[in-house]
């Protein structure tokens, strides 16, 4: 497959589903992905990192380099220490990220993330319940991904996920920026 890689073992992800369902407003506290972004609008998130709006100027959202932790990602300390661990395992930089969750019948449709910030990053998936494994399509590729597994995957190609399950299924998903590439994308902030 050129489009996807299945990173490492299996992953336990009940301290992960237990930090989120010990939260009663996990996913009400932020509601802009589905109402700003028209592809993402089945989905619910809940963002960990985000672009650094003070460092957008008179560049696109698309093209901002630079991110930050969220306010609201202390409450998600075992997430948090996950990104950290798994962007120094690949000796990389973490980016955007967020928790998903994907309800029954839902889909995220067909598109490719464009711009200068996911130009020079990786794309993963860290897949934290799915019910019947979560359907995933790349370029001319597709792929179900099972709970625990941490996958890689081209989202510079059309991508397209569907719920085809019987309960929400929630994905880590984030950003990382290879060490060897940070200087030249973020100078002196590297």
């Amino acid at each position: 497959m050129k489009h996807f890689k299945r990173i490492g073992p299996l992953i336990d992800v009940r301290p992960f589903l237990d930090e989120i369902t010990g939260l009663d407003d996990a996913w009400d506290a932020s509601t802009s992905r589905q109402e700003k972004i028209a592809v993402q609008r089945e989905a619910l998130a809940i963002p960990l990192r985000g672009l650094r709006k003070s460092a957008i100027g008179n560049r696109k959202r698309r093209d901002v380099h630079e991110s930050r932790w969220t306010t609201g990602s202390a409450r998600y300390p075992v997430a948090c220490r996950f990104l950290m661990e798994t962007a120094d395992r690949l000796d990389a930089l973490p980016g955007r990220a967020k928790i998903v969750s994907l309800p029954a019948g839902r889909r995220v449709y067909p598109h490719i993330d464009r711009g200068e910030y996911y130009r020079v990053r990786g794309r993963y998936h860290l897949v934290l319940r799915s019910s019947q494994g979560s359907w995933l399509k790349a370029g001319d590729e597709e792929v179900r991904m099972q709970e625990g597994e941490l996958w890689w995957f081209d989202n510079k190609q059309v991508h397209e996920a569907f719920n085809d399950g019987h309960e929400d299924r929630i994905h880590i998903i984030f950003d990382l920026l290879p060490r060897a590439e940070a200087a030249a994308v973020l100078g002196a902030a590297a």
